[in-house]
């Protein structure tokens, strides 16, 4: 691409580009997504659907006649919907300081790999719906270990799992490992380094720089309002006009009465008495509580739920095919909040279900800018425009990237608490 950068700008760009991943703990685990053209993803708005996995039901019997139904595609919308820009304005005796410059490009690359690591970091640790809550610190395999269990019993993957902790929870657990009487390089890298194990417990530990803290649930008493309350998978509806339109089938809505509504926020964890989870596939009862997360609250005194509840109620092929739950919340039935003490969220996923979507913008060197760009290993399309001021001889320069994120499966994905009351 033409460009009338100094041969020494264009040598820091690309060592921008070359170390930028190496910030990127959590994307690089994530999975990335490539959508449609710059052309389709323009006319689409930057939103697009994509397909979930599906699960299946047998019956049993010779017999099936009452049991055909359609196929049940069900879509996850995805939005590439973040667009971050680091940016100076260097004057022309600052210009001379080429050490500056290579400074500022090292600071905007931190900051802008900092922000996408921030967003997949969030996205998951917001929607995972499984939580595992811990009364004590941080132990090390124990922890892990839980966490697998929580996946494996409802018949998520077993494959490719993941899991960041918060800089304190990693060292509590590397601290661990390194007290330990045995003499290996696991235990020597935990005591020389705080590096946890790849493969603990069926995961690939990681340390992440970054700490989301969610606050303590100050909900406080709430009970399901409404019998009934369980959801109807589906591929479509129709609108007013009588044109299908895709369904999120992610989450549901619940009804409730709260002794402090306004308090409940996004992030909130909690198990509904009486609702336990089943395994995916089997749809056997694990005995476990069902454990849910607050996406939002659409209206008054209602909170949407991760994941949608999906009894079986009602009967019907798809309730069946994606069944989650062992019943319907009982009319009065207590939510029992988890997030009983301010704590970092620790998630942890399947790889497959989080992504990365690299995203994309239109600048032309023709409109009067220098301008370079480049993409990363990741996908991440980073561009360098510059343009000059003539009145004061200053030049500004700005470094930008777009993105989205996406969870596509709340129940391959959740967060370890700890030191919970």
């Amino acid at each position: 691409m033409a460009n009338n950068f100094t041969k020494q700008e264009l040598v820091m760009f690309d060592d921008l580009v070359d170390g930028f991943d190496d910030a990127l703990v959590i994307a690089k685990q994530a999975t990335k997504y490539t959508p449609g053209t710059p052309e389709e993803m323009q006319r689409g708005r930057d939103q697009f659907w994509i397909p979930a996995p599906m699960i299946g039901a047998t019956f049993s019997g010779v017999d099936q006649s009452s049991n055909f139904g359609d196929i049940t595609q069900t879509q996850v919308p995805v939005q590439v919907g973040y667009f971050e820009s680091a940016n100076a304005k260097v004057g022309p005796f600052d210009a001379r300081n080429e050490s500056a410059l290579r400074q500022w490009m090292e600071a905007a690359k931190q900051k802008l790999a900092s922000r996408i690591n921030y967003t997949l970091y969030q996205t998951v640790a917001l929607q995972g719906s499984i939580t595992v809550k811990r009364t004590v610190s941080p132990t090390g395999y124990d922890d892990v270990a839980l966490a697998d269990a929580a996946m494996t019993e409802i018949g998520a993957s077993m494959l490719d799992r993941k899991m960041a902790l918060s800089p304190r929870v990693a060292n509590a657990m590397a601290g661990n490992l390194a007290s330990r009487s045995e003499a290996t390089k696991r235990s020597s890298d935990a005591y020389e380094r705080a590096m946890i194990n790849s493969d603990i417990a069926g995961f690939e530990v990681f340390k992440n720089d970054q700490t989301i803290l969610l606050a303590a649930a100050q909900g406080g008493a709430t009970t399901v309002n409404g019998a009934n309350q369980y959801y109807v998978p589906k591929a479509t509806i129709l609108d007013n006009l009588g044109v299908e339109q895709n369904v999120d089938n992610r989450y549901s809505d619940l009804v409730v009465t709260s002794a402090n509504y306004a308090g409940i926020k996004p992030g909130d964890a909690f198990t509904i008495t009486g609702v336990n989870s089943v395994h995916m596939i089997s749809k056997e009862n694990t005995g476990q509580a069902q454990t849910y997360r607050v996406i939002g609250k659409p209206t008054a005194n209602t909170i949407r739920v991760a994941p949608a509840i999906i009894s079986g109620q009602g009967g019907t092929k798809p309730e069946v095919e994606y069944k989650n739950v062992t019943a319907t919340p009982a009319n009065g039935a207590a939510l029992n909040w988890l997030n009983t003490t301010d704590a970092p969220l620790n998630p942890f996923f399947v790889k497959g279900s989080l992504l990365l979507i690299p995203g994309s913008y239109a600048v032309n060197a023709s409109d009067g800018w220098n301008l370079t760009s480049a993409t990363t290993p990741l996908g991440i399309s980073l561009t360098m425009v510059a343009q000059g001021e003539i009145n004061d001889l200053s030049r500004k320069i700005r470094i930008d990237a777009r993105w989205g994120t996406s969870l596509t499966n709340p129940q391959l994905a959740g967060v370890e608490l700890f030191n919970q009351a």
